[in-house]
């Protein structure tokens, strides 16, 4: 088979990589940059098992920026530009994946389009009926951050939204790249699995949310979190996992997704939702007030990313925990090996870890790392369980 993939960010190039371990894949992306690297076998993004997989496997995989080569006889695109949430519109901004089903209109593609951005409930449906000369699908994707490929490789659920034959077709061609064929699959119309995606990234948020909330709890009490968070966990319903505190939620996904839900429920009742945001926002706000109230003048801020082995600090919790420092008289300054440059919001980057230690007085870090340890005594992280 032959396979586009439109878009090289963590979506893309994952499903790129596990797809051309039995077919032929082409990367179209407009950073001419990004095709350089990939063609010479780097990874553009950091993620260890993307790289070694470039590196070390035989893959028919290829990137280009020529829309008319890429597209000529190909059986499958699959679509996985970005789609922002732009708060004054209150919605997704799908301009991206309109002019790629544009373009394929114009040429009257014969292959099956598969959207992979997360968009709108309904978006689908919509753009179909705008195009009837098209088939197009919407496959949901479930990645994190900096194991992008793993989740590919091994994904709790494979959900196809489209009853067409071509789109069952692509569902089996997913499932043969996977390391096992025992996955749930869940085939449905478009706009349920729109809504499976955004309810599923809203129920994380959720959690999120909710453990954070405990834990601010614990901290105003002088309480234990981490044996209140064991002790609910214990309980089968609840789980023993995705309970770990963070600054509050954020990344890519999580922050624009449950916004668009929230967007899509219009006025249909809803209170949850809109107390899963104003929490998250009381959360950053709460530990900047704690961070504040700290005797520390100059304060090192240890990653900006959300998760550990992630380079995106995109909707970072930290980043806003920076702004509410910025209006006192705090000093900030800033260690990151994924930055580059001098300076990240006036704030003064470090190069060498050492020194940003030394010069420090007190270190936050939303993920704990072993690099921290010699620097216990002025660390303040609400990573409990060292996990992301």
């Amino acid at each position: 088979m032959k396979i586009v993939v439109v878009g090289m960010g963590y979506v893309g190039l994952a499903n790129a990589v596990m797809l051309s371990i039995k077919n032929e894949v082409c990367i179209l992306e407009i950073s001419s940059e990004k095709v350089d690297h990939l063609n010479r076998r780097i990874s553009p993004i950091q993620d260890q098992l993307i790289d070694n997989y470039l590196k070390n496997k035989k893959l028919k995989i290829s990137a280009s920026t020529d829309a008319k080569e890429v597209y000529k006889d190909a059986d499958f695109v699959i679509i996985c530009t970005p789609t922002d949430f732009i708060s004054k519109e209150n919605a997704f901004n799908t301009a991206s994946i309109e002019e790629v089903v544009s373009t394929l209109s114009e040429t009257n593609f014969k292959g099956l389009i598969i959207i992979k951005s997360t968009v709108p409930i309904g978006f689908t449906a919509t753009i179909s009926e705008r195009h009837k000369n098209l088939k197009i699908a919407f496959f949901p994707e479930f990645l994190r951050e900096g194991s992008a490929l793993q989740d590919c490789l091994e994904p709790s659920r494979l959900i196809c939204g489209s009853k067409e034959k071509t789109a069952i077709k692509f569902l089996e061609l997913l499932k043969e790249c996977c390391k096992s064929n025992e996955i749930e699959t869940l085939i449905t119309d478009s706009t349920e699995a729109e809504a499976i995606k955004l309810f599923s990234n809203s129920y994380l948020a959720m959690r999120v949310a909710f453990f954070n909330e405990l834990d601010t709890f614990a901290i105003s009490r002088s309480l234990n979190a981490e044996e209140i968070i064991k002790g609910i966990s214990l309980d089968q319903r609840i789980g023993n996992h995705y309970n770990n505190p963070s600054f509050g939620y954020g990344g890519y996904c999580l922050p624009k997704d449950i916004k668009q839900l929230s967007a899509n429920f219009d006025s249909i009742p809803n209170d949850l939702l809109k107390g899963i945001i104003s929490s998250n926002k009381k959360r950053k706000v709460h530990l900047s007030q704690l961070l504040i109230n700290s005797p520390a003048h100059v304060i090192g801020i240890y990653k900006l990313g959300m998760k550990a082995g992630s380079d995106n600090h995109r909707e970072s919790a930290i980043i806003d925990i920076i702004k509410e420092l910025k209006k006192t008289k705090k000093e900030i300054i800033i260690y990151d090996n994924a930055l580059t440059g001098k300076t990240f919001m006036g704030s003064k980057i470090f190069s060498n870890i050492d020194d940003f230690f030394a010069s420090s007085e007190l270190i936050i870090a939303n993920r704990l790392e072993k690099k921290l340890s010699s620097v216990k005594h002025k660390l303040f992280t609400r990573d409990i369980f060292n996990s992301n």
